[in-house]
């Protein structure tokens, strides 16, 4: 959701009963515009819960970082102020360098690979995402579903930490009721939407990406997961452990058809500059085949939710 959701969408979503995440970026320096970014936005979010009268201690809305960035180990020194600052309920961390060398405050971010769940849960974690593949953007290269991750995280968390403190969350391809549903019925407390959220009238995604997504259909068909696709846009700032899922648009399909990597970039870079955003990278999940109208941020949630309290009463 890097680069389209904001303070605005996060917090309809937490209006809405839900918690509402703000992107707080990848780069952490001391000059990265990206903190500065997250900072004008925590204030927004804040005078926005103000008028509707939610403002509270937490402050209900959720930041997201991306922590596989060279730069992660200043987080401590650049991200946690401003944290501290407007405390936000949750801070979601995410996409670790395992492979980069331990820097200032390691455990910060060291145990949020997949094999150090164990580690994550017992250094104090609030609650896990188990991310399964259907999700679109940055995931791990080679992973399952929904359908068997959930279930063997929550094994995991019953046998070895039966005191039960730590939330589990699905995430991958759930846009809708059934699949939220369908989440809780495998053991998660909760699901987290991305997609769906993407073609709100809030969220910062451009005319056409809305469009496409709603357009589309068949997310197995339509999308793809590929290292490549961050070679084009000029964004490979990811090891070597993890790709993204897009839709399948004409950089990839040139691609496909054998066109060297540098000439895609080039075409890319051109239709950027020329205001063409056809070879645009749309980084969305399988779930699209279900997400047929922009809905605003908070109905989404509205519906989602009254929709799986519907599909669960049914079943029982």
């Amino acid at each position: 959701m890097y680069g389209h959701s904001n303070a605005t969408l996060a917090v309809e979503v937490t209006k809405a009963a839900g918690l509402g995440f703000i992107p707080g970026g990848f780069d952490f320096r001391a000059e990265s515009p990206q903190i500065k970014a997250l900072e004008d936005e925590l204030m927004l979010a804040r005078s926005l819960l103000e008028k509707a009268g939610m403002v509270q201690d937490p402050l209900p809305v959720g930041v997201g970082f991306i922590t596989c960035h060279p730069s992660a180990s200043n987080f401590a020194h650049t991200a946690l102020p401003v944290l501290l600052k407007y405390k936000p309920t949750a801070v979601w961390l995410f996409a670790p360098d395992p492979d980069a060398p331990q820097r200032a405050h390691p455990e910060i971010i060291r145990h949020l690979h997949a094999s150090g769940i164990k580690e994550a849960v017992s250094d104090g974690a609030d609650v896990l995402v188990a991310q399964g593949m259907d999700a679109g953007g940055h995931q791990f290269a080679r992973g399952a579903s929904v359908i068997s991750l959930v279930p063997e995280i929550r094994h995991m968390l019953d046998t070895e930490f039966p005191q039960g403190e730590t939330g589990l969350l699905a995430a991958g391809g759930i846009v809708g009721a059934r699949a939220v549903a369908a989440s809780l019925a495998l053991g998660a407390d909760g699901a987290v939407l991305g997609t769906r959220l993407l073609v709100a009238p809030e969220s910062s995604m451009s005319k056409i990406g809305k469009e496409s997504i709603i357009k589309a259909s068949d997310g197995g068909a339509s999308t793809v997961k590929s290292t490549v696709l961050d070679d084009i846009q000029s964004t490979a700032i990811w090891p070597k452990l993890y790709d993204g899922r897009a839709l399948i648009g004409e950089s990839y399909k040139d691609h496909e058809a054998g066109m060297p990597v540098k000439d895609n970039v080039e075409k890319f870079k051109e239709a950027a500059q020329g205001g063409d955003e056809s070879r645009k990278i749309i980084w969305c999940g399988t779930g699209i085949g279900l997400v047929n109208e922009a809905l605003p941020a908070g109905v989404i949630i509205a519906e989602t939710r009254k929709g799986a309290e519907s599909v669960l009463k049914s079943l029982s």
